[in-house]
């Protein structure tokens, strides 16, 4: 199963798409607003209205062999200690080995910002390489899951 945390996911088709290729379910979670698949592999999955719904919804169920697509750090370190599989909508795995950076450096520049209100921007946009590095992740993630399940 791949979880897709979707408010605000630009991979969203490409997911859609690699998970097809292979015959993935594909539950794409989010407070609503999202364009309904008419993929049968694909399940929308609508949470309550509140910080972090969709997150809690995810990470109760990611597990060993699922992937988890998203670019929150919290979520993906959860679901890290749940055995899911993440990777970030740039196509950077988050593992065991470096998910204790990932959000040592996520915390790092929280307090950053929080100490310079008036520092703007910070972050780079969504490229076309992103694009092609998620999905030749997302690919090879789901060759290795295919590999390793009897």
């Amino acid at each position: 199963m791949i979880y897709v945390d979707a408010d605000a996911c630009p991979v969203k088709a490409e997911t859609e798409r690699v998970a097809t290729r292979h015959g993935v379910r594909v539950a794409v979670v989010s407070n609503g607003g999202i364009r309904p698949s008419a993929n049968p592999l694909v399940e929308m999955v609508i949470v309550p209205d509140g910080p972090d719904e969709a997150d809690k919804w995810i990470a109760e169920r990611a597990g060993p062999g699922d992937v988890v697509v998203t670019g929150d750090i919290p979520l993906a370190a959860r679901a890290v200690e749940g055995g899911a599989r993440v990777l970030k909508h740039n196509g950077e795995p988050l593992t065991a080995a470096n998910i204790g950076n990932v959000l040592a450096t996520r915390d790092l520049m929280a307090d950053i910002r929080a100490a310079d209100p008036f520092r703007q921007g910070g972050g780079k946009g969504f490229t076309k390489a992103d694009r092609s590095r998620f999905l030749d992740a997302l690919e090879r993630m789901l060759q290795a899951i295919k590999r390793e399940t009897p």
